[in-house]
């Protein structure tokens, strides 16, 4: 008995108590997570209690899972799918920026443009009205000069001899102008095709960029050849073959635009207008040859000059095609109704491909509005300084350097159309003309005061007007002296309030003339900071020298769009 005891307590607690021994097995492994020692890791603690029910719902959750894996739970999802933005607000506030960056464009760009407009219309007129009164004083000076002895070794003043020059190669390109007959050239365009037509005008726009880049330097070769000290050592061609030279340069480069406004003549009397639309499609082309290309501030002002004196030429080129039309049909005025729709229509190609190109531009390279405002001010600059003690050049030189705009060739082609096209004849006619020329001064005297007083608000906004008493940075072949540099800034800094309108002040004769540029070059290249010596300065230039100033890059590379 007692051995079969002992076998069935065994049995008991192997096979008959097998549910109790796997409950108190649980219990153990429960309640006693530590005890298997070093035999592995703890197992996961498991809901005793519930056991039974938990395996349950974990077995109805996976099929209830597998049920619900279908495409209306897929496009319930995707409907209700949800995202914050602010988890990445910095790209969203930038993305927003470029936005208004690109609806602030048009209205920013459009200042500059009607600025720069009326800077060449200044010039312009400059020439019509003021050109011909200074010429006229400067040769009643040379006239008169024995009357009241030589006072100075100097017959005449840089000025003077410069206004001179300039008078005479108007006259002389005006008479060579006659030889050239415009009614021939006209027939001639017309008959040619419209593909030929078309490529002939865009060659036409790339002579007259490169005309209008390398016109400016003959011209100052010849106005600083014809003013330069004579006790230099000579080392140029001559006075004589630099005129020459400047003649042929205003003679072709006036023809060339009159093969421009005869070629828009011909567009704008096309019958089925083909020719004018696909010239005004051209401007649409100069949108794929510029946005996609990297821009910096400083070739993005280039690009601005370069606009405003295109938008300019071109409406002069419209001014000439109206003229001509209106001389055919004897200035009858329902005519001119009929050109309008056509001059609105090229006038807002031009505008609106300037804004979208200037937009995109702008948004590529991430460069903001307020670009603008500092273009604004540099040419604002440029007209301020023009009228100091200290200046070096003539306004309408200023402007033909900067924005490529050169007004004697285009003076010329005017002055041959609007003779060829109104006849003077009896004393009320010439009565008229006189009027018309004092109406042409008043301009002229109206647009140079309002111009010079928006200019003086742009460079007190640009806070630039300290630069103005400052002394012009000179380059010489030698190392200037420090104390020529403190003399002049002391005499500076004793009459800061000299007169802006005051004329500049003649030189003595030992002092070497130095080559002075322009503090409004530096604007845009240079951030505003202390002065520091001038040696350091050059041997600052000397490192960089890839850098270049803005008065160079527009004059040598006015019709590039990349400046490295």
């Amino acid at each position: 008995m007692a051995g079969v005891g002992e076998a069935a307590a065994p049995g008991e607690g192997g096979g008959g108590g097998g549910a109790n021994g796997q409950e108190r097995d649980g219990r153990g492994e429960t309640e006693q997570p530590g005890s298997s020692g070093a035999r592995g890791p703890p197992p996961t603690p498991q809901h005793t209690e519930t056991l039974g029910f938990y395996e349950s719902d974990r077995l109805r959750e996976r099929r209830r899972s597998r049920a619900e894996l279908s495409l209306l739970r897929f496009l319930s999802a995707e409907l209700t799918r949800g995202y914050f933005l602010e988890h990445n607000e910095a790209k969203y506030t930038e993305r927003r920026e470029r936005v208004y960056t690109c609806m602030r464009i048009p209205r920013e760009l459009e200042k500059l443009m009607v600025f720069g407009i009326f800077l060449c219309l200044d010039a312009f007129l400059y020439v019509f009205t003021l050109l011909p009164l200074r010429v006229f004083l400067a040769l009643f000076r040379l006239f008169t000069l024995p009357c009241y002895g030589l006072r100075d070794r100097r017959l005449l003043q840089p000025a003077q001899v410069c206004d001179i020059l300039k008078g005479i190669i108007l006259v002389i390109c005006y008479f060579m102008m006659h030889y050239v007959d415009y009614s021939m050239m006209y027939h001639l365009i017309r008959g040619q095709s419209v593909i030929k037509l078309y490529i002939i005008y865009n060659m036409l726009e790339v002579a007259d960029r490169l005309f209008s880049s390398f016109g400016q330097d003959i011209l100052d070769a010849l106005y600083w050849t014809a003013t330069e000290p004579k006790e230099r050592k000579r080392a140029h061609i001559g006075v004589i073959p630099h005129f020459f030279m400047a003649v042929l340069y205003v003679f072709l480069h006036a023809i060339l635009i009159m093969v421009q406004a005869t070629t828009l003549n011909v567009a704008f009397n096309s019958h089925n207008k083909s020719l004018l639309t696909i010239m005004m499609s051209n401007n649409f082309v100069e949108i794929k040859g510029s946005v996609f290309k990297k821009f910096e501030k400083n070739n993005l002002f280039q690009m601005s000059n370069s606009d405003i004196k295109e938008r300019f030429t071109n409406y002069v080129l419209l001014l000439i095609v109206c003229l001509r039309n209106m001389e055919q049909f004897s200035w009858n005025p329902d005519h001119l109704w009929v050109l309008f729709p056509d001059v609105c229509m090229v006038i807002a190609s031009e505008i609106a491909v300037d804004i979208v190109k200037h937009a995109f531009i702008t948004k590529f390279n991430d460069i903001t509005a307020d670009v603008y405002s500092e273009y604004r001010a540099s040419l604002a600059f440029d007209l301020v300084s023009s009228r100091q003690k200290n200046a070096y050049t003539d306004y309408s030189d200023s402007v033909a350097r900067r924005m490529g705009f050169i007004p004697l060739p285009l003076a010329v082609l005017l002055i041959r159309v609007v003779t060829s096209s109104i006849k003077v004849q009896g004393i009320l006619s010439y009565a008229c003309v006189i009027l018309f020329y004092f109406g042409l001064i008043s301009l002229k005297v109206l647009n140079s005061i309002v111009l010079l007083g928006k200019s003086c608000q742009y460079v007190k906004e640009a806070k630039m007007e300290e630069k103005l008493f400052n002394p012009p940075p000179t380059s010489t072949p030698g190392k200037p002296s420090n104390k020529s540099q403190n003399k002049s800034k002391s005499s500076q800094e004793e009459n800061p309030s000299a007169s802006v309108t005051s004329q500049p002040t003649h030189q003595k004769e030992n002092v070497i003339p130095l080559l002075v540029t322009s503090n409004s070059d530096q604007f845009l290249t240079t951030p505003d900071g202390d002065e520091k010596d001038i040696t350091q300065e050059n041997s600052e230039l000397k490192h960089r020298s890839s850098k270049k100033d803005l008065l160079d890059i527009d004059r040598f590379t006015i019709c590039g769009n990349r400046i490295d």
